[in-house]
């Protein structure tokens, strides 16, 4: 059956998908080893690497709102997910080349603005291009092939730091290759559907086309955005392998594990929310999230890390594909783009605040305490949304 449903799934959507892994082999051969570069040669503090995450990932998400909308305007997604890939890949000469904290900050935050510009578009394409009763398995899909990017960047970054001897800037200026082959592919082998004869254009953030995006919509929102704050920066797991002495060149093997169980979990996971209650599925994402953080907080050995890790992955695979595609469920056709905006938006301002409060408590308390937080967080998050689901439990 699982076989018979990637059939059917379109051509379009498997480029989109080859498209987001060769970003992620570029993205992730720099981030994997970004940590240890700020710290390590250029003398960050674990706050300040918090701060530059959280600016970075919430500048990505916050700007997905204004091109998700202006993809709505316009009628057209590729013409801005090009324009955003584009930016990213043109940012990996300045991370090679930066002297200082600065000038790494300025390219991770174009870094990440060109990751905004492309995001919601993007999704928004997918959600074009799937049959309805496909999305779940189009956007796991989606994320699967992403994340098998995210699984070989770091590992190119392994082999290439053990063999130029720990050369970051070496390896920065590599990750240029693949960034632009995923340009490349956009460009060349997605076609956009057509719009819709009767479409008209109308501005998306209008009050009256706002109030359809309905209670439903907006659940999911909130949903994500509580989701953002349990669970930080992937760069605190990075942290947290090389406070325990895994030696530098392998710690990006972290991340390797995690997007391992990510990428062979997103699909399955993604199909299974075609079928499954949504509550449910997200339910038992925020238990393994809350196993995840116990896990990690216990010990900085290598083997608790790697089960730390990859509980973290499973949570990942289990909730990031579901919920895009109840973000697409949720929204009317024609704001999809303004939909998948707005869900991003609330989710970096989340994401802002949970690094940044994620590496005050690393400096001042250490890292376990980092890892409690988070758990007692994802605890009450998992609270929430079981009442919600009893309350809405018709009466017998």
């Amino acid at each position: 059956m699982g076989s018979n449903t990637l059939k059917r799934i379109p051509r379009g959507i498997w480029t989109l998908g080859l498209v987001s892994m060769f970003m992620d082999i570029s993205s992730e051969m720099i981030h994997s080893l970004l940590p240890l570069f700020l710290v390590g040669s250029l003398g960050a503090s674990t706050f300040l690497v918090g701060l530059i995450e959280g600016l970075a990932e919430s500048t990505a998400l916050i700007v997905k709102v204004f091109s998700g909308t202006l993809s709505d305007y316009l009628g057209k997604r590729k013409f801005l997910a090009v324009f955003g890939y584009s930016l990213s890949a043109l940012t990996k000469p300045l991370f090679a080349v930066a002297p200082t904290v600065g000038l790494v900050f300025a390219a991770r935050m174009l870094d990440r603005v060109g990751k905004g510009v492309r995001g919601a578009p993007r999704d928004a394409l997918v959600a074009d291009l799937a049959p309805p009763g496909m999305r779940g398995a189009a956007f796991g899909l989606r994320q699967a092939l992403d994340t098998v990017g995210a699984l070989l960047g770091p590992l190119l970054a392994v082999g290439l730091m053990l063999l130029w001897a720990d050369d970051f800037r070496a390896v920065f200026w590599v990750a240029l290759v693949p960034g632009f082959l995923a340009v490349l592919l956009l460009a060349f082998g997605v076609e956009e559907p057509a719009r819709s004869e009767g479409a008209r254009r109308t501005n998306p953030i209008r009050r009256e086309n706002l109030a359809r995006l309905t209670g439903a919509y907006w659940w999911v929102v909130g949903i994500g955005a509580v989701f953002t704050l349990a669970r930080f920066s992937e760069a605190f797991l990075v942290l947290r392998a090389k406070e325990g002495g895994v030696p530098v060149a392998l710690v990006p093997l972290v991340m390797v594990g995690m997007n391992l169980v990510y990428s062979g979990s997103a699909y399955p996971f993604g199909r299974l929310s075609d079928r499954k209650s949504h509550a449910t599925l997200l339910s038992l994402g925020l238990l393994v999230l809350i196993a995840a953080d116990f896990v990690l907080a216990a010990s900085g050995h290598w083997s608790t890390v790697a089960l730390g890790v990859s509980l973290w992955g499973l949570h990942m695979g289990m909730t990031q594909g579901l919920l895009a595609a109840m973000v697409a469920h949720a929204a009317p056709e024609d704001l999809r783009g303004t939909a998948f905006g707005f869900f991003n938006l609330v989710s970096g301002i989340a994401m802002l605040i949970a690094s940044a409060a994620a590496g005050e408590l690393w400096d001042r308390f250490g890292a376990p305490i980092t890892f409690y937080a988070g758990a007692g967080f994802a605890a009450v998050t998992l609270f929430a949304l079981l009442l919600k689901k009893w309350v809405a439990k018709p009466a017998r």
